[in-house]
């Protein structure tokens, strides 16, 4: 008798391994209108994958600055101490409150029988979250939290991205994949890719019954094709396998109404022109990140500037072949947040990050919006605005992020108390900012 993993890993491979234009699959039917309706929303950055920069604190209190990721949280401090405070975070960072003030976020008093305008959530999630491997440090627990969100989610009438941040052996080498490291490891390990293909299964199983609120499976967070074509090589087939591991979740030719959502592997859009496109494949959507101060050039951009180039993306995020959705964006225009680019680690703006040039001081851009002065807080309207306009040209947007402890130029939470975020994230004061 066939075992159902073993007929799941049959179909995956399947769907996977066909010509692509040797079949045609049924059109999706998704619980949100993906390319009608406009996804607006928000990541809930730094909950169950944790980033230096969103919890200073956490990693602060450590009192070891070789604490860096998430990998080192575990490694380098008392196991039951890392646990603790683990717990703790997963506790308090993300409430039922927060589902409940993302919900409201645009609706007019009285009417919370209307649907959100804001209306998704991304969830990144490491792979820990799953099955920690012999040697690895990652601490597990956070997967409850993630079933409790998508319960929150359904309560407040929220769709739900189940992102994968983190894979084995890390698809960037970032902070922000749990391991931060010179080099990534992930593609050049066929065990670790393995891994990960298990862990997409697992997920699209999982919220097999939820597909009315987990309506999308992010099936892993900014590969680094950046580092070249052994990478991308092996993100194609990855994309391929995911494909059917989150269609065809049933163990049998019956299709899942999940969105597939492919990051571009920092690879422009047109690099992906008539990958996985429709009629042989149906619910696949790409996911770009657009931020403008991981260079020199960015983050020496005049407000102006910034304002312009968010603006002239319009063009080839409208015309790409794919729902198009910018799963990240910020309406910060420096790298000043205290960690951005990694604990430790200073800024290019204030010259403080190796090999950088000044452009000015960070006081004021970054931390308490208390300091922001109320021209710094327009330029952040206006350089919102002009963003998520432009965004909308495509399948729409979800900002990073929702809550930070000190950076509130990053924080969509902030931004609405502040002002600089309308109330109603269809309100313009500046409706001609891109012209």
């Amino acid at each position: 008798m066939v075992s159902f993993q073993a007929l799941l890993s049959s179909v995956s491979l399947l769907v996977a391994t066909l010509v692509p234009a040797a079949f045609a699959d049924n059109p999706i039917n998704p619980s949100f209108a993906y390319g009608s309706s406009k996804v607006r929303g928000v990541n809930l950055g730094g909950w169950l994958v944790l980033e230096p920069w969103i919890t200073p604190s956490l990693f602060d209190n450590t009192g070891n600055s070789a604490i860096v990721d998430e990998w080192t949280f575990g490694q380098l401090q008392n196991r039951n101490t890392a646990l603790a405070a683990l717990q703790n975070h997963w506790n308090t960072w993300i409430t039922e409150q927060d589902f409940i003030d993302i919900a409201n976020a645009g609706r007019l008093p009285l009417m919370v029988v209307c649907p959100p305008s804001l209306n998704h959530v991304r969830i990144p999630i490491g792979y820990w979250a799953f099955e920690v491997g012999p040697g690895e440090p990652y601490i597990s627990g956070q997967l409850p939290y993630l079933q409790k969100a998508v319960t929150w989610a359904r309560a407040h009438g929220l769709k739900v991205i189940v992102d994968l941040h983190g894979a084995p052996g890390s698809q960037n080498g970032f902070d922000n994949s749990g391991h931060r490291i010179s080099f990534p490891q992930w593609h050049s390990n066929s065990t670790n890719v393995a891994r990960t293909n298990a862990i997409i299964k697992r997920i699209a199983s999982l919220f097999i019954n939820d597909q009315d609120v987990v309506s999308v499976i992010a099936p892993l967070n900014e590969p680094a094709g950046f580092d070249g074509s052994d990478v991308l090589s092996v993100v194609r087939q990855y994309w391929y396998d995911s494909y059917g591991n989150i269609r065809f979740p049933y163990g049998t030719s019956q299709q899942s109404n999940t969105l597939v959502l492919l990051h571009d592997a920092f690879q422009p859009l047109s690099y992906w022109q008539g990958f996985q496109t429709p009629p042989n494949w149906q619910g696949v959507a790409m996911d770009t990140h657009i931020y403008q101060m991981f260079s020199q050039d960015e983050v020496s951009r005049t407000n102006q500037q910034h304002i312009q180039a968010a603006c002239n993306m319009g063009s080839s995020l409208s015309s790409f072949d794919l729902w198009t959705i910018v799963g990240e964006w910020t309406p910060a225009a420096t790298d000043c947040a205290k960690y951005l680019n990694g604990r430790g680690v200073g800024a290019r703006y204030d010259g403080s990050y190796p090999g950088s040039t000044r452009v000015g001081s960070c006081t004021g851009l970054t931390g308490s919006a208390s300091s922001f002065s109320s021209s710094y807080k327009t330029f952040l309207r206006q350089y919102w605005e002009a963003q998520t306009i432009t965004y909308e040209k495509a399948a729409g947007w979800i900002q990073w992020t929702w809550k930070a402890e000190n950076a509130d130029d990053w924080s969509y939470q902030a931004g609405l108390k502040g002002g600089w975020i309308p109330q109603n994230p269809t309100q313009r004061q500046f409706p001609n900012i891109c012209g």
